[in-house]
C-alpha cells in the first residue's frame, strides 16, 4: 500500500520504520520544519532512505487549505494517509484525498480524554485503565470513527514518561502497523465513537499547573505525575516558583522528619526529610516529592533543598581544561544555534530538547572514559558553568551520591537492627513500580516485621538494564580480576562485622535458630565471599597444540570470559547462604546480578544490598528484587538481556524455568531442585554416633533443608532400639522462640508451608504408617511443628516417595544383610541430591557410595558441607554445581582463539 507518513517526533519515525519494514511504500513524508537547524527525527530516517520529504510550516491560510501545499501533497499519490503524531493542522482536503482515506494515534481511550494533553490529564484524572486508539480521521477533534483500541494499567506512581514509555510508544507503533494490515485486507472496522462519557481536556500550560492544595493527597499526587515532566507542577515559596517532579504516595507510617518548607496556600508546611519533600492532603495523608525545579532552570534533589551550595568552585587541572573544552564543543555541535558556549549558556534555554540530553549524556560517556551520568545530571546542571563543575567532580569522585535508605528499626536480641525493605536497583533502595508492597511475616508470631516493596515486572526490567549497562559499560566490567576480588574481599569482611546484626534479621525472617543462623546461614555466607574472591585473579584459559598451517604456525588459546547478566531466584530455607552460594561464584566470575530473593524472606538479601555499597561495588552490578516467583522469575527467565539463571528450589519450578529459558534465548541453566535424599545404617555402625547424626539429618534447620535426610533405612537387627533412642531424643527437644540460646527447634518458615506438613502427616498415617511421636501443630503463636518420626513406612506409600521438607523422619527397616536390596530402594526415586551410610566396613562403605545415585555421599557422616566441595544433584534434583571451584563453571563461558604467523 502507497503510504503518507504525516507528522513528527521519535515516535513518527518509528511508526515510519515498521511501515517500511512490514513491506508498505511509504511514497511521502510530511513534517514539520528543520528547527535551529536540525531535522525532526521522522525527516532523517525517512531523508536517510531516499523517501521525498516535505516540510510545510503551515497547510491552511486564516482557515483555508493552501492550494500549492495540498497540490504537492497529492503529487505523491497516497493511497493512505498514517498519522502517528502531528501537531499541525491538516486541511479535510488532505485527510479524505487518499482512496482509504486517514488513520490517527491518539494517547486515550476515545471518546475520554480528548485534545492535546490526553496522557496528562489520564494520570490528572487518576484514572485506573489508560490506553490508546487508532481511529478515523474526520473534521472533527479526535472524533472520528475507531478503529482499533489497546488498554493498559494505570500504576498508582506512572509519570507521562513511565507511562509512554512502558506502554503508549510501543504498542502504539505496533498497533498503527496492525491498523495499516487491516485496513489493506479490507476488515478495518469503523465504530461511531459513543457520546456518553466523552470528554475534552485543554492544554496543560505552565501558568495552568499550579497546585491547589485543598484536596486529598491523591488529587496532589495526580496533579503532579500529571504533569510531570511538562509543564510541571508548581507551588510558590518566598516568592518563587517551586516546580515539582517524582511523587510517590506514602504509606501512612511513613515518618516525616525534617526542616520544614512554607509552602503558600497549603495547609501545613512541607517537610524536606532524606529521603526528598513530603507534602501533605487536606486528609493528612503525604506524597513524597524527588526533584524540584527553580525558576531559573536549576533542579536538585528535594532533599538537598536547604544544604547550602557548595561556594567554593573548583580549580581545574590541566587535563580538566581539556576535557572541558571538549565539551564545550560537543555542546556547540548540540546547540548549533548558538554562535559560542559561554559559562552563563544553558542548555535548555539554548534550544536542547530531551534527545539531546541523551547525546550529551553519550558525548561525556565517549570523552570521559566511560563516566555514565543520568539523564537528571543535566537537568540539574543547566548552565555550562555548573554542568563543568558537577562532571569534574564526578571525574574526583567528589560528587557520589549518598545512599539513601529508608530503614525499619526493630530493638530486639539486645541490639538495634535496622533494615532496608525497599527494592535495591542500580545502587539505591527505591520502591517498586506503583508503590506496592506485601508484608513480611516473622513466623516465630506470625505478626508483620515490616512491608516490603513488591517488584513488578518494569522492575525486573529496570535492574535488567542497570546490570548490563554495568557489565557493558560500567567500571565493573573494565576491572581487573585482582581489584575484583578486593571488592569481595571487603563485602565479606563487611559481612562479618554485622554478623550478629544479619544473623539477627535472618532469624527473624526465616524462623532460623539464632545460634544456629550465626554459624551456619551467616557463617558459611561469609566464607563463600571469602572463598570466591581469591578465585577472582586465577580464572584462566590455556594453550592448545594444533596441526600447524604449514610453512606458517599457529598458536591456539581459550579465554574464560563472564556471561554477563545473570539472573538468580533462591529459595526461602536459607536466605543469606543461598544468595551467597550463587552470588559469589558469579561475581567472582566477573557477571553483574539481578537476585529475586524468596518472597517470605527478602530481609538479609536487602541487607546484603546494602553492605555491598559500603564495599564500594560499583551501580548495577548487584539488584535485589523480592516479589512473586510466578511474575519475577518468571520475567528474569524469559528477558532476552539475561544470559544465566541460577535457580533453588522445586522441581516442577525448575523445569518450567528451564522451559523458559530454552523458548526465548537459550540461557544457560544451573538448577538445585528437590531432593529425598536416603540415609542407610547398618547395624556394625557407631550406632551412637548415627543416631546423633541422623536427627541431624533429618531436624537440622528443623528440617527446611534441601539435603535433609528424607527416608532412613535401618537394619533389621538395630531398628527397634534406634527407634527408641530417636524417640527419647525428640523428646528432649526445646521448641521456642529461635533467639532464645536453649532453643533447639523454631518455627516453619511460613503458614502455608506448616500447613502442607499438617496434610503430608495424615496422608502417611491414612496410608498405614506408624506416627511414633509428633505429626501436630504446637499450640502457641506462631508456625510451629512438633518433631515428627513415622515407622513402618512401606515403599509405595506417599511419604516414602514425597519430601516434606520439614521435621518429619520417615524410617524402613531393611532385612539383616540385603546391600543390593536396600541400594536399589534407596534409589528408587526420581531425585538424587544426597545420600549417606553409617558402618565400620569401609568396603561397604565404598560399595554403597560407588552404587548410590546422588550427587554427595556422606560416609559416617551428615551434613557436612564446605565452600571448597562442589555440592548438586542428579536426575530430577537438577544439574550444575555450587561452591568449590565447579561453581565458577556455571558462570564462565569459554571462548577459543586461533592465531597464524
Amino acid at each position: 500500500m502507497k503510504i503518507a507518513v504525516i507528522g513528527q517526533s521519535l515516535f513518527g519515525q518509528e511508526v515510519y520504520k515498521a511501515l517500511q519494514k512490514d513491506g508498505h511504500q511509504v511514497v511521502g513524508v510530511f513534517t514539520i520544519p528543520d528547527k535551529d537547524g536540525k531535522a525532526d527525527p521522522l525527516a532523517k530516517e525517512a531523508e536517510k532512505d531516499g523517501v521525498p520529504v516535505f516540510k510545510f510550516p503551515r497547510w491552511r491560510l486564516k482557515g483555508q487549505a493552501i492550494p500549492e501545499v495540498v497540490e504537492k501533497y497529492r503529487s505523491v499519490g497516497a493511497e493512505l494517509n498514517v498519522l502517528p503524531f502531528c501537531s499541525q493542522f491538516i486541511p479535510m482536503e488532505v485527510i479524505d484525498s487518499p482512496k482509504h482515506g486517514s488513520i490517527i494515534y491518539h494517547p486515550s481511550i476515545l471518546p475520554r480524554h480528548r485534545g492535546a494533553s490526553a496522557i496528562n490529564w489520564t494520570l490528572i484524572h487518576g484514572d485506573k485503565v489508560g490506553g490508546f486508539t487508532v481511529f478515523w480521521a474526520d473534521d472533527g477533534l479526535d472524533t472520528g470513527a475507531i478503529l482499533l483500541q489497546r488498554e493498559c494499567e494505570v500504576y498508582p506512581d506512572d509519570t507521562v514518561n513511565t507511562l509512554y514509555n512502558r506502554f503508549l510508544f510501543p504498542e502504539g507503533v505496533k498497533s498503527m502497523v496492525e491498523a495499516v494490515k487491516l485496513i489493506d485486507g479490507g476488515t478495518a472496522p469503523r465504530i461511531p465513537q459513543p457520546t456518553e462519557g466523552a470528554t475534552y481536556d485543554p492544554i496543560q500550560k505552565k501558568e495552568t499547573a499550579k497546585i491547589n492544595w485543598d484536596q486529598p493527597v491523591e488529587g496532589i499526587h495526580n496533579w503532579i505525575r500529571g504533569n510531570d515532566k511538562i509543564p510541571g507542577a508548581w507551588a510558590e515559596f518566598d516568592g518563587q516558583k517551586l516546580t515539582f517532579f517524582g511523587s510517590t504516595l506514602l504509606d501512612n507510617g511513613f515518618v516525616a522528619e525534617g526542616e520544614p518548607l512554607e509552602l503558600l496556600g497549603a495547609s501545613r508546611p512541607g517537610i524536606i526529610t532524606k529521603r526528598g519533600l513530603v507534602l501533605f492532603g487536606n486528609d493528612e495523608k503525604m506524597v513524597l516529592v524527588k526533584n524540584i525545579q527553580f525558576e531559573d532552570g536549576r533542579m536538585i534533589p528535594a532533599a538537598q533543598f536547604f544544604k547550602a551550595a557548595d561556594s567554593d568552585t573548583l580549580q581545574l587541572s590541566d587535563d580538566e581544561r581539556k576535557i572541558s573544552e571538549e565539551i564545550r564543543a560537543a555542546w556547540k555541535r548540540i546547540l548549533t544555534s548558538v554562535e559560542m558556549i559561554e559559562d552563563s549558556t544553558d542548555f535548555f534555554k539554548a534550544g536542547a530538547a530531551s534527545m539531546d540530553v541523551v547525546r550529551l549524556v553519550e558525548e561525556v560517556k565517549l570523552k570521559c572514559g566511560g563516566l555514565q551520568l543520568q539523564n537528571e545530571d543535566v537537568y540539574m546542571a543547566t548552565k555550562f558553568e555548573e554542568f563543568i563543575q558537577m562532571l569534574v567532580r564526578r571525574i574526583r569522585g567528589e560528587d557520589e551520591e549518598e545512599l539513601v535508605v529508608d530503614y525499619v528499626e526493630r530493638t530486639v536480641n539486645n541490639m538495634t537492627i535496622r533494615m532496608p525493605h525497599q527494592l535495591f536497583i542500580n545502587g539505591q533502595f527505591q520502591d517498586a513500580e506503583g508503590g506496592r508492597t506485601y508484608e513480611s511475616i516473622n513466623p516465630s508470631d506470625g505478626m508483620p516485621i515490616c512491608k516490603v516493596s513488591l517488584a513488578q515486572i518494569e522492575d525486573v526490567d529496570k535492574a535488567v538494564a542497570a546490570a548490563k549497562d554495568a557489565f557493558e559499560q560500567g567500571e565493573w566490567g573494565k576491572m581487573n580480576a585482582r581489584d575484583r576480588g578486593r571488592l569481595i574481599y571487603k563485602l565479606a569482611d563487611l559481612m562479618e562485622e554485622h554478623q550478629e546484626e544479619l544473623a539477627t534479621i535472618e532469624s527473624m525472617d526465616s524462623g532460623a535458630v539464632y545460634t544456629l543462623a550465626l554459624k551456619t546461614h551467616v557463617g558459611m555466607s561469609i566464607q563463600t565471599f571469602h572463598y570466591f574472591a581469591g578465585w577472582c585473579d586465577k580464572i584462566q584459559g590455556s594453550t592448545i597444540p594444533i596441526n600447524q598451517a604449514r610453512p606458517n604456525r599457529n598458536l591456539t588459546f581459550t579465554r574464560r570470559e563472564p556471561i554477563g547478566v545473570c539472573g538468580i531466584v533462591i529459595p526461602w530455607n536459607y536466605p543469606l547462604m543461598m544468595l551467597a552460594w550463587k552470588t559469589a561464584a558469579c561475581l567472582a566470575a566477573g557477571n553483574t546480578v539481578v537476585l529475586k530473593p524468596a518472597q517470605v524472606t527478602p530481609l538479609t538479601a536487602l541487607k546484603f544490598a546494602e553492605l555491598s555499597v559500603k564495599a564500594g561495588f560499583p551501580k548495577g552490578v548487584i539488584n535485589i528484587l523480592p516479589g512473586a516467583g510466578s511474575l519475577i522469575g518468571q520475567r528474569l527467565s524469559d528477558h532476552p538481556d539475561v544470559r544465566k539463571i541460577g535457580f533453588t528450589g522445586s522441581t516442577p519450578i525448575g523445569k518450567q524455568i528451564m522451559k523458559s529459558c530454552a523458548v526465548t534465548n537459550v540461557k544457560k541453566v544451573s538448577l538445585e531442585l528437590g531432593g529425598k535424599s536416603p540415609l542407610i545404617i547398618f547395624r556394625d555402625c557407631d550406632l551412637d554416633k548415627a543416631l546423633r547424626m541422623g536427627m541431624s539429618a533429618v531436624f537440622f534447620n528443623k528440617g527446611e533443608n534441601c539435603i535433609a535426610a528424607g527416608r532412613l533405612f535401618v537394619e533389621d537387627t538395630i531398628h527397634d532400639e534406634f527407634v527408641q533412642k530417636v524417640v527419647e531424643e525428640v523428646k528432649k527437644m526445646k521448641i521456642g522462640d529461635p533467639l532464645d540460646r536453649s532453643t533447639d527447634h523454631g518455627p516453619q518458615n511460613h503458614k502455608a508451608h506448616l500447613n502442607k506438613l499438617l496434610e503430608y502427616c495424615q496422608t502417611g498415617v491414612k496410608e498405614g504408617a506408624t506416627l511414633v511421636c509428633g505429626g501436630k501443630q504446637v499450640p502457641r503463636p506462631g508456625f510451629f511443628f512438633e518433631p515428627t518420626v513415622f515407622t513402618n513406612v512401606e515403599d509405595h506409600m506417599f511419604i516414602a516417595k514425597e519430601e516434606s521438607f520439614g521435621p518429619v523422619m520417615i524410617i524402613s527397616r531393611f532385612s539383616n544383610g540385603d546391600i543390593d536390596g536396600v541400594l536399589k530402594r534407596a534409589n528408587d526415586t526420581e531425585f538424587g541430591l544426597a545420600s549417606g551410610v553409617f558402618t565400620r566396613d569401609i568396603n561397604k562403605a565404598l560399595y554403597v557410595c560407588e552404587k548410590l545415585q546422588a550427587g554427595t555421599v556422606f560416609i559416617n557422616t551428615y551434613n557436612k558441607t564446605d565452600v571448597a566441595c562442589p555440592f548438586g544433584g542428579f536426575k530430577q534434583s537438577g544439574f550444575g554445581k555450587d561452591l568449590g571451584e565447579e561453581a565458577l563453571n556455571e558462570y564462565l563461558k569459554t571462548k577459543a582463539v586461533t592465531i597464524e604467523y
